[in-house]
């Protein structure tokens, strides 16, 4: 069944439906988080909070971009709830604690410059973002998320291509970069950002 149907059958109220994709889309959910927090254990309360979330917003799907991308947004959102939220709990053990304390500075860095580009991404064509978040977002493959899309895997690299070079270009003209905020590597794959 193609998700398009499955989301159709979710808005009408179908729980098993809703079942069948939130376990078709749950590791995605999972990965999505975990990029965000870098942590196994908010990873899950993220995705946990996400899945829940996607139960009432289901609705609002409209089908304008692919349902992951439709996703990606969702499940962002819950996880800078989660860290705002005073009654978050961090459930690693107190030695993890201790060895993570020397990652925080660049974990912290990395958030930030997360946060910008994807309020850049959110702006992009959507055929551009999609490519984006499908091999960014979830890790797949330019021929994986090409086979998704229903395109070509020459056409996924070529979007991918464009978009990278509208998000340079958006930051070597933006204020950040002349504050030297955000140098040109936060584009660079090897940051694992995009």
């Amino acid at each position: 069944m193609q998700i398009e149907q499955l989301v159709k059958k979710c808005q009408a109220g179908d729980s098993g439906a809703f079942e069948r994709l939130l376990e078709l889309h749950y590791d995605t959910i999972y990965r999505f988080a975990y990029r965000w927090s870098q942590d196994q254990h908010n990873a899950e309360d993220i995705a946990q909070q996400a899945s829940l979330k996607l139960a009432r917003s289901i609705k609002q799907y409209d089908g304008r971009s692919s349902f992951t991308s439709w996703l990606y947004p969702l499940v962002i959102n819950c996880a800078k709830d989660f860290y705002k939220s005073p009654t978050q709990h961090n459930t690693r053990e107190e030695s993890d604690v201790d060895k993570q304390e020397s990652k925080t500075e660049d974990r912290t860095e990395q958030r930030v410059y997360a946060r910008q580009i994807l309020e850049h991404i959110e702006h992009l064509q959507s055929d551009f973002k999609d490519a984006l978040i499908m091999v960014y977002g979830t890790g797949l493959s330019h021929a994986d998320a090409a086979s998704q899309l229903g395109v070509k895997e020459s056409t996924i690299s070529w979007r991918i291509h464009q978009a990278r070079k509208l998000l340079k270009q958006t930051f070597s003209s933006s204020q950040l970069n002349s504050q030297n905020t955000l140098g040109d590597t936060s584009l660079d794959s090897s940051r694992g950002i995009v």
